[in-house]
């Protein structure tokens, strides 16, 4: 799945679906790259019909309730394309990797390796809404809850009993609806002998909100720059 040498083939600009784990705005500073919404069921069997030159596309959001995402079958095509290099990471990006890895698709980040080791399962771990118009977020993915409450539990904001406890509540709830205020609340109602470490995590959280979602699509943009900028 090898990209020719400059010289023998023309090297497009790089394709890259992406909102809401990075702003496209974000990823700009970084590389200048084709853009597009996170990508839906048929936009991969679109590219199949780009034009037989040299081409790097990058998958990392993907539509889960909007509508329906990219089958692995569609992003299956791209991945052995001749000339073509796929990359996955963040969200849909890295489950489509770790299924088509063994066709040629490149798994970038931490997400894609607790995927790959089985450490996560779960579609739903990745999955949010978000408005369309501004690709902001509306609930949060699981798996950014988890890394925060490892954060939180490392700085000595919360305990163990209380990490597993908000993230036993988060994973019960249907993940259009994940969102702090709400896990919190229930985890308090559940637990309320916990109510001291989840107001302490609560206050921490409004203001020390981190993403691994965005860190591994930040990843693979300056995996893909690294490998386009050599190209030219």
């Amino acid at each position: 799945m090898a990209i020719e040498q400059k010289g023998i083939l023309k090297m497009h600009k790089p394709i890259i679906y992406l909102g809401p784990s990075l702003s496209h705005e974000k990823a700009r500073k970084i590389l200048d790259a084709d853009y597009r919404p996170p990508a839906k069921k048929g936009d991969f069997l679109r590219l199949v019909g780009l034009q037989n030159d040299a081409h790097i596309i990058g998958l990392v959001d993907g539509l889960f309730l909007q509508d329906y995402p990219p089958t692995p079958i569609e992003v299956y095509q791209i991945a052995i394309k001749k000339n073509t290099l796929l990359f996955g990471a963040a969200s849909l990006g890295a489950l489509r990797a770790v299924e088509l890895e063994k066709f040629g698709m490149i798994g970038i980040g931490k997400i894609f390796e607790l995927y790959k080791k089985g450490k996560i399962h779960a579609d739903d771990e990745v999955a949010v809404t978000f408005a369309q118009d501004k690709q902001t977020l509306q609930s949060e993915a699981m798996i950014d809850i988890r890394f925060n409450l490892f954060v939180a539990q490392r700085k000595g904001i919360l305990d163990e009993v209380t990490k597993r406890a908000i993230a036993k509540v988060a994973k019960s709830i249907y993940f259009p609806y994940r969102n702090y205020d709400d896990i919190i609340g229930q985890t308090k109602r559940l637990y309320p002998e916990l109510t001291n470490h989840l107001e302490s995590f609560r206050f921490y959280i409004q203001v020390n909100r981190q993403s691994l979602k965005e860190r591994d699509a930040i990843k693979l943009i300056r995996y893909i720059n690294e490998i386009y900028v050599n190209k030219q």
